[in-house]
């Protein structure tokens, strides 16, 4: 049975009082989907079984998920190319000299999915910096998701996902084969740490970061909570640290 239009409306103020993600009204296709799977893991026979459920109960933990599950997590590895250059080639050189004292660097993937993008910037370290290894490098990667988290943690990836912006050379040189799946290999793994925050909320204090990196999730948030993300995390960024934005956001309508 196909979701009415006023449980879509229901859905989509749901997963915005949640998780500040505005879904339009033509990726009702996505909410069919996502929510066709949900209830038939929780033994309800559709989706408007299930947006019943919620109207009814109000369980916390259960409008969580629905806003998790209709989160998009479209990722890659090295995605847009361009950041990770500038990383490469002018950044990190500079922060180098910049940190030369303290030898610590901290980087924030906000928004991480299942983990590409912090594993892209630790390859990138790895890599051209051998003079980091005996720097405090720290990562951190969050998501509003745990599925997400969980799976960022564990650094392991299908065939599919290894194929989508990841060359073989740095395949080879950075995972371990386990059966089918690719694993990141345990150094790199080990400078990133996964928390779970959900930006659209008040960000608990934590410290100040070099490089942070919200790419690819502003674009699904309406101007004034995108306005209020990035307002917050600016009181995260030390006054000499760079903000990588997705190619398609903007700041236009912000006070940054």
């Amino acid at each position: 049975m196909s979701l009415s239009t006023v449980d879509i409306d229901f859905v989509r103020d749901l997963v915005a009082e949640q998780s500040g993600n505005v879904v339009s009204q033509r990726q009702s296709y996505l909410l069919e989907q996502r929510l066709s799977s949900i209830a038939k893991n929780k033994g309800l026979q559709n989706s408007s079984a299930l947006v019943e459920e919620v109207r009814r109960s109000r369980n916390p933990e259960l409008e969580t998920e629905i806003a998790e599950a209709v989160t998009v997590n479209e990722t890659r590895f090295f995605r847009d190319v361009h950041p990770f250059e500038a990383l490469r080639k002018s950044i990190i050189p500079d922060l180098i000299k910049a940190r030369a004292q303290t030898k610590s660097l901290r980087f924030w993937c906000a928004a991480c999915s299942s983990g590409q993008e912090p594993y892209s910037i630790a390859i990138t370290l790895r890599e051209h910096f051998p003079q980091l290894n005996d720097w405090n490098v720290r990562i951190l990667a969050t998501d509003i998701s745990e599925r997400m988290l969980a799976r960022a943690k564990k650094g392991e990836f299908s065939p599919l996902e290894v194929n989508r912006g990841l060359p073989v050379q740095k395949l080879i040189a950075n995972f371990d084969r386990n059966g089918t799946s690719w694993v990141v290999k345990k150094e790199l793994r080990s400078l990133i740490e996964c928390r779970r925050l959900n930006l659209s909320k008040p960000i608990p204090s934590m410290g100040q970061f070099d490089i942070i990196f919200i790419r690819n999730v502003l674009i699904y948030f309406d101007l004034e909570t995108k306005a209020n993300v990035l307002n917050r995390m600016s009181k995260f960024l030390r006054r000499d640290g760079y903000l990588f934005l997705g190619s398609s956001a903007t700041t236009i309508g912000t006070s940054l």
